[in-house]
């Protein structure tokens, strides 16, 4: 840990209150760098001194680690297996001999395109099988304003770039310069607010017993530190179903194979637990 992200975790903790120690250091200094571009500040001790005198600006700097990026798609080729392969499998595993409910976790939501993007695949495929099958998302993020926009489902049309036309015609209705998630594709999506690091609940209360096909925790492990992305894969791999999924970043694939996962599907960033196959 440089100076300036060690002196920024101990005055926040010590002075205000404000635990910062789980985030990863190198995710510390460019949040430490952006806010001090966007502040104007001359450098980052200038604005070191800032976040120490200014509380408003302590709040912004602490909710601004707590923000997600999130995107419809993001990794085509991710989708592209979930789509073609994944997906086809676990529904046709729920259909016989007695049909069963697929229950998927996208674990850090943010404002909703990851459990809206998997719930269109799913819709899709039932369409295209002329079968229905039942699913759950449970779609969970520790920034309750992130889950307020997410449960709105109201995107520009900047942020639905990575969409056909179809799906756009299908799936949203447009106001203006916004285009807002039809109720036909929200019905099997529950949205909630949820600690992955809350260690009173080894699943989202939502769920009641977790039991996953699929648990989406994608491009969040690098945020935090060894110790809590330890804490979160003991967790999901806690709350997977024998023989269930967990879906991880492209960049994240070393965290993942050194905790005891392997990849299913060479750079499709999805894993299995080595421990959870099925039998």
């Amino acid at each position: 840990m440089n100076d300036h992200s060690s002196h920024i975790v101990k005055n926040l903790m010590q002075t205000h209150g404000i635990d910062v120690t789980r985030y990863d250091d190198s995710f510390l200094e460019t949040s430490l760098q952006k806010r001090a571009g966007d502040t104007l500040c001359r450098s980052t001790d200038a604005y070191c001194v800032l976040l120490d005198q200014n509380h408003q600006e302590r709040q912004v700097f602490f909710e601004s680690l707590r923000i997600s990026y999130s995107a419809f798609f993001r990794n085509s080729l991710t989708y592209s297996v979930l789509e073609h392969i994944i997906l086809p499998s676990l529904l046709l595993q729920k259909r016989t001999p007695k049909p069963r409910e697929l229950r998927i976790w996208s674990a850090a939501c943010a404002t909703g395109q990851e459990p809206y993007s998997i719930a269109m695949l799913l819709e899709e495929l039932n369409s295209n099988s002329g079968q229905k099958s039942a699913y759950r998302i449970f779609a969970t993020d520790h920034n309750e304003a992130q889950v307020k926009e997410a449960q709105k489902g109201q995107f520009t049309a900047e942020a639905l770039n990575n969409l056909n036309l179809r799906q756009l015609r299908q799936w949203f209705t447009r106001v203006g310069d916004i285009y807002s998630v039809r109720p036909a594709l929200k019905k099997n999506i529950a949205f909630s607010v949820y600690d992955l690091f809350d260690m009173n609940s080894g699943a989202p209360p939502s769920s009641i017993f977790g039991d996953f096909d699929l648990v989406v925790c994608a491009n969040l492990l690098f945020y935090y530190k060894p110790a809590y992305r330890t804490i979160i894969l003991e967790k999901t791999a806690k709350c997977l179903a024998p023989g269930g999924y967990l879906i991880a970043g492209e960049a994240e694939r070393d965290i993942l194979t050194r905790n005891n996962y392997r990849e299913v599907f060479p750079q499709s960033a999805i894993f299995q637990s080595r421990g959870n196959e099925k039998p």
